[in-house]
C-alpha cells in the first residue's frame, strides 16, 4: 500500500513540473512569437524613436500666449521638465507605485492581481502607454485580450529600453485623452483650469490624474461629485506614499474642483474670426511650401507653431469693448423696434422683406445640407417651418428655446453686427481682430470678408490727394456753397451736385473745419481739383485693393470696402506716408522648432512725410471740434446708447467718423502714433438700422467701441500705447497755424457732437 502511494506521488510530481515547465515554455514562446511579430505587427525601432502622434498646430500671439489650435486631436506635447512635481507624484502614487523599480512589467503587481482579483490593476504606466501608442483599444474577446496583453508587455519592455522613465511619463500624459477636446496634459490643464501644466495646484493635478482611470466616466463637466470622489482617492494615495501629510490630505479633500473651464474650439476663445482667416491662409501656404520630401504639411496633425502678430491682451480688450458696447446698443435697438411695424427692417415693403428671409434661408448651412442629401424644396420648407429645440444667441448667454429654423433666421436679423481691427502702423502688425459679435452664431467676418459703404471715412483720401499734389494747407479756405460737376465730366451721365448733410451753407471754411464737420461740398470741390483718378491712385497705393470706380461720388465715400482695407490705408498716415502691408504671421516653425519661414514687412511710399503729417493734423480736428468730439466732451446727443460715456481723452487723437445713407453703416477710424484702429457697426441687411441719426451715426454706433478699447489699452501700461503727439517733420513748409482766422470764419465751424 505504501509502495503504491509512493509511485502515485512521483507521478503527480512529474505532472506538476511538466505543467509548470510546459506553461513556462509556452509563455516564452508566446513572448518570442509576439516579439517576432507573429501575433501582429509591432512597432519598429524607428517607430519607437518617434511614435505616431497627431500633434495640434499652435497659434502663438506676439506676447507668447497660445490663442488657438488647429487639430485632429487637440494635442500639444510638453517635456518632462514642464510638468509639476505634484502631478508626477500623483501619477506614480495612483497608477504605478513601483514605476521606478520595474522595467515595464511589474511582476509583483501581476502576481497580486492573479492571486487576489480586485486588489488593483497590474498594468504599469509603460504598459498603458504601449496600449495607447501601438495596440489600441482593449478587445472584449478574452483570447484576443490575452494576446493584446502580451503585445503590450513586449512593447512596454521595448519602450523602457528606448526611453528614460521621465520621457515615458511625459509621453503618457501627452497622449491621454482627457475628454472635452483636451487631448494631452497641456490641453487638459488649459481647458479645465485655464493654466499651463507647470502652474497646476496639487488638488488640480489630483483631479486630472483621477481622470486617467476612465475620462468618459470621470467627466468633470457632467459628474463633478463623482470626479471629486475620485480626486480624493488620488489624494489618499499621495498620503499613503508619503508625498503629502495626513493633514494636507484632509485639507485638500475638502476643496471644490475649482474648475475654470476654458474650451479650445474653433468658435470659442480669443480671436476666433482671426483664426478662421489664418486657417485659410495656412491652407494656401502649405500648398506652396512643401516639406523637404515633397509632402504637404498638415496643419491639423504636424504640430506646427504659427507665431502671429496678434497681442492676446489687446485682443481681449478689443473683444470686451465690442461686447460691452454692442450689448448696450442692442438694447436700444430692440426698444426702437417695438414701434416698428416692419421690424427689424426699414425702407422695405412686405415682398422685399420676404425675399430677404428667403435669401437668408438659402444661404444657411442647414439649407445646403438638406439640398446635399436630395431634399425637395417642399420638404425643405416643411423642415424650416417646423419647431424644434435649439440654442440661440443672446447677450446674456446662449438661450435654449423651441422655434423653427425660419423663426431663428428672423430672430437673428434683429441683431446688429460689428467689427474691429487694430494695426501697428510702423510694422503693419495686426494687433487685434474682432470679426463679429459671436463666432459660434455669426460666422461672417466683418474685418476681411465683408465690404460695406464707407461714407465720410473715405474723405481723408480726397484731402490727402489735394495736400500731396497741390500742397494745400488745413488753413486754406473754400466756399461753403453748392458745388456742381457737370454732366460728361469724368464720364458721369448727369450733373452731380451733392448736398451738405445738415443743409447749411454760406461763407468760407477752412479745410480743417470742413473735414472736422464732414462738409460734402468741400469734398466735391477738392475731388474736382485733383480728379477722381488721382484719388483712386492714392487710395490703392495706401492699401485699398478693391476696384474703385474713378467717379466724383468717391468724395462722399460711395464705395464698398472692407475694414481691413480701411485700417491698413489709414495706417499710412500714421507711418509718415509709408504703407506697410498688413502682417498676421511673423514666423512658422515645425514641431522640432526649426524655422520654416520668417515673414518680413513690405513697405511702399504713398505720401510725403509732410503730407502725411498734415493729414493727421486735419484728422485731429475731428476729435477736437468735429464729429469725434465725444471722445473729449462731457455732453452727447446719443444719450445712454453711447456706452461708457464720458471718455475724457486728453491726448492727441486723429480720427474720422462715417455714417452712410439711412444710418446703414456706422464707422470710426482712430489713430494714435503707434496704433490705428477702425470700427464698423451695422445690421446684416442694410435695411436693418436705427431710424434716426442720433443713435444711427458712426459717433454712436462705432466710436464708443473704439473709446472703450483704447481706455483698456491705456490702462495696461505693459502695452505702451502712445499718448504723445505725432512726430512733426523737421522740414514743414505747409502752414498749419490757423489761429489767425476771423470771427466770421470761426462761426462757420458747425462742429459738435453729431456726425454728418
Amino acid at each position: 500500500m505504501s509502495k503504491k502511494e509512493t509511485i502515485n506521488f512521483k507521478k503527480y510530481l512529474l505532472w506538476f513540473w511538466g505543467i509548470i515547465l510546459g506553461g513556462f515554455t509556452i509563455i516564452v514562446f508566446i513572448f518570442l512569437f509576439a516579439s517576432w511579430g507573429y501575433l501582429g505587427a509591432l512597432p519598429t525601432f524607428k517607430d519607437l524613436e518617434s511614435p505616431e502622434s497627431n500633434l495640434a498646430t499652435e497659434v502663438i500671439s506676439s506676447d507668447g500666449v497660445t490663442i488657438g489650435k488647429y487639430a485632429k486631436e487637440n494635442r500639444t506635447p510638453i517635456k518632462f521638465n514642464e510638468l509639476p512635481d505634484n502631478l508626477v507624484n500623483a501619477l506614480i502614487a495612483t497608477e504605478d507605485e513601483r514605476f521606478y523599480e520595474h522595467s515595464g512589467i511589474d511582476f509583483r503587481g501581476l502576481t497580486r492581481a492573479v492571486l487576489k482579483p480586485g486588489s488593483g490593476g497590474a498594468s504599469t504606466i509603460t504598459q498603458q502607454l504601449a496600449r495607447m501608442l501601438f495596440t489600441g483599444e482593449k478587445s472584449r474577446n478574452k483570447v484576443k485580450r490575452v494576446l493584446e496583453k502580451v503585445k503590450e508587455w513586449v512593447v512596454a519592455t521595448k519602450l523602457e529600453s528606448q526611453y528614460t522613465k521621465q520621457e515615458i511619463i511625459a509621453m503618457y500624459l501627452n497622449k491621454y485623452d482627457f475628454l472635452n477636446q483636451a487631448v494631452g496634459i497641456r490641453s487638459a490643464a488649459r481647458i479645465y483650469f485655464g493654466k499651463e501644466p507647470i502652474a497646476l495646484e496639487l488638488n488640480e493635478s489630483a483631479m486630472l490624474v483621477g481622470m486617467l482611470k476612465n475620462s468618459s466616466y470621470f467627466n468633470p463637466l457632467r459628474r463633478a461629485e463623482l470626479v471629486k470622489q475620485r480626486r480624493n482617492v488620488v489624494l489618499l494615495q499621495l498620503s499613503k506614499n508619503d508625498f503629502i501629510t495626513e493633514e494636507e490630505k484632509v485639507k485638500l479633500q475638502q476643496l471644490s474642483l475649482g474648475l475654470n473651464y476654458t474650451p479650445e474650439r474653433h468658435d470659442v476663445g480669443l480671436a476666433t474670426y482671426f483664426r478662421a482667416h489664418l486657417q485659410k491662409m495656412m491652407r494656401t501656404w502649405v500648398q506652396e511650401n512643401p516639406k523637404p520630401n515633397g509632402e504637404q504639411y498638415d496643419i491639423f496633425s504636424d504640430g506646427l507653431k504659427i507665431f502671429v502678430t496678434i497681442d492676446s491682451r489687446m485682443q481681449k480688450y478689443a473683444e470686451e469693448a465690442v461686447s460691452e458696447h454692442m450689448a448696450n446698443l442692442q438694447k436700444h435697438f430692440f426698444e426702437e423696434q417695438k414701434r416698428n411695424k416692419t421690424a427689424p427692417f426699414y425702407d422695405l415693403d412686405s415682398d422685399e422683406i420676404e425675399r430677404s428671409y428667403e435669401r437668408a434661408k438659402k444661404s444657411s448651412e442647414r439649407y445646403r445640407r438638406l439640398r446635399a442629401v436630395g431634399k425637395s424644396s417642399k420638404e425643405i420648407d416643411k423642415i424650416f417651418n417646423t419647431k424644434t429645440e435649439m440654442s440661440v444667441f443672446s447677450w446674456k448667454g446662449d438661450k435654449d428655446t423651441i422655434m423653427s429654423p425660419m423663426d431663428s433666421i428672423k430672430y437673428y436679423k434683429f441683431f446688429l453686427r460689428s467689427g474691429l481691427l487694430s494695426i501697428e502702423p510702423q510694422t503693419g502688425h495686426i494687433k487685434a481682430w474682432v470679426g463679429g459679435i459671436d463666432n459660434k452664431h455669426f460666422k461672417y467676418d466683418a474685418v476681411a470678408q465683408q465690404k460695406r459703404q464707407v461714407g465720410s471715412t473715405f474723405k481723408p483720401f480726397v484731402y490727402a490727394t489735394a495736400i500731396n499734389q497741390l500742397r494745400m494747407s488745413p488753413c486754406d479756405e473754400l466756399p461753403n456753397t453748392p458745388y456742381t460737376i457737370p454732366k460728361g465730366k469724368y464720364g458721369i451721365p448727369q450733373d452731380w451736385m451733392p448736398e451738405n448733410s445738415n443743409g447749411k451753407y454760406g461763407g468760407m471754411i477752412t479745410l480743417k473745419d470742413a473735414l472736422a464737420t464732414s462738409v460734402n461740398v468741400i469734398s466735391a470741390n477738392l475731388i474736382d481739383k485733383v480728379t477722381p483718378e488721382n484719388v483712386v491712385r492714392l487710395a490703392k497705393a495706401a492699401g485699398i485693393d478693391t476696384e474703385i470706380p474713378a467717379n466724383p461720388s468717391l468724395a462722399l465715400g460711395a464705395v464698398e470696402l472692407s475694414l481691413l482695407e480701411m485700417v491698413s490705408a489709414y495706417s499710412t498716415f500714421a507711418n509718415k506716408g509709408l504703407r506697410v502691408r498688413p502682417m498676421i504671421i511673423t514666423r512658422i516653425e515645425d514641431k522640432n522648432g526649426t524655422v520654416l519661414k520668417d515673414f518680413t514687412p513690405q513697405t511702399q511710399e504713398v505720401l510725403s512725410e509732410e503730407s502725411a503729417y498734415v493729414i493727421l493734423e486735419l484728422l485731429k480736428g475731428v476729435t477736437e471740434s468735429g464729429s469725434g468730439i465725444r471722445l473729449r466732451s462731457t455732453y452727447t446727443s446719443g444719450g445712454t446708447a453711447v456706452t461708457g460715456f464720458p471718455y475724457l481723452f486728453t491726448n492727441p487723437i486723429a480720427g474720422k467718423t462715417g455714417t452712410t445713407q439711412n444710418q446703414s453703416d456706422g464707422w470710426f477710424m482712430g489713430i494714435v502714433p503707434n496704433l490705428t484702429t477702425g470700427v464698423w457697426t451695422g445690421g446684416e441687411d442694410r435695411a436693418v438700422h436705427f431710424a434716426g441719426i442720433s443713435k444711427g451715426q458712426g459717433a454712436t454706433m462705432a466710436l464708443p467701441t473704439w473709446a472703450l478699447f483704447m481706455k483698456k489699452c491705456y490702462e495696461d501700461k505693459t502695452l505702451k500705447i502712445s499718448k504723445e503727439d505725432f512726430i512733426r517733420p523737421k522740414e514743414l513748409t505747409i502752414n498749419l497755424d490757423c489761429a489767425g482766422k476771423s470771427e466770421e470764419e470761426k462761426n462757420t465751424n458747425t462742429g459738435g457732437d453729431t456726425d454728418f
